[in-house]
């Protein structure tokens, strides 16, 4: 039976004590967000995940979705969770109040997703590709287009869908096929199909609007010639409600390994109506908008089955009876002792944490960058959150949605033979997980976004906001009593993050295969650099107050525990890593093609 009680202190801890939430609240456009209405939010969000989400999550898994002429039902329960979830004001948390939206910093917003996806993580894909699609409409739609589709999506009674993927063409959208022909209306004729729509079709709101790619009669070749149509499922109205049915039928959903309440739809667009958002041949910078915030959100999913699949391995390992302990019996009055006294049970149980509480950190970290995006005034903030941000979402989407894929495996290894029984509901992580590590493009697509993107764009410039304030972080407390040791461990794992992507960037320069070939490891070499220093920041924090902390000293006791293990047994990989990269392609490409 799953189980999950949000990790409210640890968010809370994330959000006020790492990252200071009062800088937000200093921001004129926050500033009735105020700290205590923020802890509020998430006492109800907790009570939402618990009380009305988490019920659906196994249900959904085992009925999946049904195709009935062209409609696609949810799971039994989806229905009444999401008119619970819509009708508590849940879909308009981050968004603007002129659109409807509770303008709230995306850094509580992204606590809330996690609860969602740590409660079922295949029902809150519905809400949060409408997020993304908002984002893109904001970003680049006229106010026409605004005026008629935000209000309802920011409100959840419409909802979004991303339409890029087709057949013949994956991550290579500039091989799509689909037409738009223009009306003489200023409206186009859309004619194509496209696969793998998550939320494409299904019965939770009145209304779904589509962002589908497309080509013109006179694009350029390639990516340079791909638009983006915003295509209704229903035309509107004038008076603004759902109105004639429009030319999208799903004609089949994908029967998945996992996520299995989520629709992953197979959608046909003939004569279709549809209207361009932003300018005709400019549809993947608008597009990109919605795939930005989409891959933040997926690496939040994987946070989230990373936090539900540890949970349940503590519970089973304080439940579970079987042998002794090694430095002798811990529970006599019981006929064996619990498997959490066992050092491999401890092992991975710790893992599990430590990766759960370092992607929630990194990701209050990223999100609260987002928030100063939007409210600073001040241009070089801006610019510099807006890096950051960047460099960031590839490590986000691909470290967070690996570490909760591994995360989940853990879980069924604690329990052993029952972790591979439906029953206990830990199986079903493994399988929601894996799925997350592949879409909104391939962790390895994200490395490579990194590597050969990010890293070298303007002279480097993205890297400061993660070098530089850990950098300072290290000069400033090498010689702390408390932390020293852990600082000078981060320091070691720093150096070897700086020396292999001064290395890597000219071999890169040299040889792109270079690149391709050390991509994934460097990107899982930041992330856990950028880890390992939100952990020994932490317990700097966590080692000052804990003296004077009286009912929280648990709290500071366990989170310096956290940040040991992960700086003894996980950050180590960073230097093994710098290793691995200073190899470079050779023994990766010197097999003939012919010899596999």
């Amino acid at each position: 039976m799953q189980t999950y009680n949000a990790p409210l202190r640890d968010m809370r801890f994330v959000l006020h004590e790492l990252h200071g939430y009062d800088r937000l609240n200093a921001y004129p456009k926050f500033a009735d967000a105020t700290p205590d209405l923020v802890d509020s939010v998430l006492e109800e969000a907790a009570k939402l995940a618990t009380e009305v989400i988490l019920p659906t999550n196994m249900v959904g898994d085992q009925e999946g979705c049904v195709l009935e002429n062209g409609v696609v039902r949810t799971p039994t329960g989806y229905k009444a969770a999401y008119d619970t979830f819509r009708d508590g004001g849940w879909p308009s948390l981050a968004f603007e109040p002129e659109w409807g939206g509770q303008g709230l910093p995306e850094s509580v917003s992204k606590m809330v997703e996690e609860m969602l996806s740590a409660a079922n993580v295949a029902f809150g894909l519905y809400p949060g590709l409408t997020q993304g699609a908002i984002r893109a409409l904001q970003s680049h739609a006229s106010q026409e287009l605004k005026q008629t589709y935000m209000p309802k999506m920011v409100e959840g009674v419409w909802s979004g869908a991303m339409c890029l993927t087709e057949a013949h063409c994956g991550t290579d959208l500039g091989l799509l096929r689909t037409k738009a022909m223009p009306n003489g209306d200023g409206s186009y004729r859309l004619d194509g199909s496209k696969i793998f729509i998550s939320a494409g079709e299904h019965d939770l709101t009145e209304n779904i609007i589509h962002l589908v790619l497309a080509k013109l009669p006179d694009a350029p070749a390639g990516t340079r010639g791909i638009s983006l149509f915003v295509v209704p499922k229903f035309i509107p109205t004038e008076d603004g409600r759902p109105g004639p049915r429009n030319g999208v039928v799903c004609t089949g959903i994908e029967h998945k390994m996992g996520l299995k309440g989520s629709a992953t739809c197979q959608l046909t667009f003939e004569d279709a109506r549809g209207w361009l958002v932003g300018e005709p041949n400019k549809g993947m910078a608008a597009m990109f908008t919605m795939m930005n915030a989409e891959r933040l959100g997926v690496g939040i999913q994987g946070l989230g089955i990373n936090e539900a699949a540890y949970q349940a391995g503590v519970a089973y390992a304080k439940d579970r009876l079987q042998g002794r302990s090694l430095s002798g019996a811990k529970r006599p009055d019981l006929p064996a002792d619990p498997i959490i006294v066992h050092p491999d049970v401890r092992r991975m149980l710790m893992t599990m944490r430590v990766y759960a509480e370092g992607c929630r950190a990194v990701g209050g970290w990223v999100a609260q960058a987002m928030d100063v995006a939007e409210a600073s005034e001040d241009p070089v903030e801006k610019l510099a959150a807006e890096d950051f941000v960047a460099i960031m979402t590839p490590v986000v989407k691909a470290l967070f949605t690996d570490m909760g894929s591994e995360a989940a495996n853990l879980a069924v290894q604690v329990y052993g033979g029952h972790g591979y029984i439906r029953e206990h509901g830990v199986e079903q992580y493994v399988r929601d997980a894996r799925i997350a590590q592949l879409y909104e493009g391939t962790n390895g697509i994200q490395a490579m976004d990194l590597v050969g993107r990010k890293l070298g764009a303007h002279m480097g410039r993205y890297l400061r906001g993660v070098f530089h304030p850990i950098a300072e972080f290290i000069a400033a407390n090498k010689d702390d009593a408390a932390v020293g040791k852990l600082v000078n461990k981060l320091e070691q794992a720093f150096g070897a993050l700086q020396l292999t992507t001064g290395d890597l960037v000219q071999r890169s320069m040299k040889d792109p295969e270079e690149a391709g070939a050390a991509a994934v490891d460097y990107l899982r070499m930041l992330g856990l650099v950028a880890m390992g220093y939100m952990f020994v920041k932490s317990a700097k924090i966590a080692a000052d107050k804990a003296p004077t902390a009286n009912g929280d000293a648990g709290f500071y006791e366990a989170k310096q525990a956290s940040a040991r293990f992960f700086v003894d047994r996980v950050l180590p990989q960073a230097t093994g890593l710098f290793l691995t990269l200073k190899s470079g392609k050779a023994a990766m490409m010197a097999m003939p093609q012919e010899a596999f």
